[in-house]
């Protein structure tokens, strides 16, 4: 028994047509994924973010390239996570002519809702090449017990 795949029948499909629906996709997501706003200038920005959970803690993984320590604001209350910070543009040069500017600056902040306590006293910081890593251990209460099972 094989399912069924209606597109599985289908002859390849000429390449002009091909080639429209990817120009179509890409029009498509510059539109609504765009760093710009309806001036052209670069909007805020979000930096990309891994949380992670194991039975011990949390793990917050935050990709800032570009960004100083020194810009950067952590704060835990009421257990949500804020990550808040800047990413400042560099020093305008007047004799070069940009052809293309991608790159966002701004600031930023990410709250993340934790859902269990966390042991505020131990929480960890790292920021090497770019990447912000915050440790947050769970409290013990929070953390899984198994409990043994007694038979009579």
């Amino acid at each position: 028994m094989i399912r069924w795949n209606p597109t599985r029948d289908l002859v390849a499909w000429p390449l002009e047509l091909t080639s429209a629906q990817r120009e179509m996709n890409k029009l498509i997501n510059n539109f609504f994924h765009s760093n710009n706003d309806e001036n052209g200038v670069a909007a805020a920005w979000t930096p990309a973010v891994d949380v992670i959970e194991n039975d011990n803690e949390y793990i917050v993984r935050v990709e800032l390239p570009g960004v100083n320590k020194n810009d950067l604001k952590i704060t835990l209350e009421s257990n949500v996570l804020t990550i808040a910070g800047e990413k400042k543009a560099e020093e305008e040069v007047k004799r070069e002519d940009y052809h293309r500017i991608e790159r966002t600056y701004g600031s930023f902040q990410r709250s993340f809702t934790l859902p269990t306590m966390v042991n505020a006293d131990k929480i960890d910081t790292l920021f090497q090449d770019g990447i912000l890593r915050v440790t947050l251990p769970k409290a013990e209460e929070a953390r899984p017990r198994q409990i043994e099972v007694n038979v009579k």
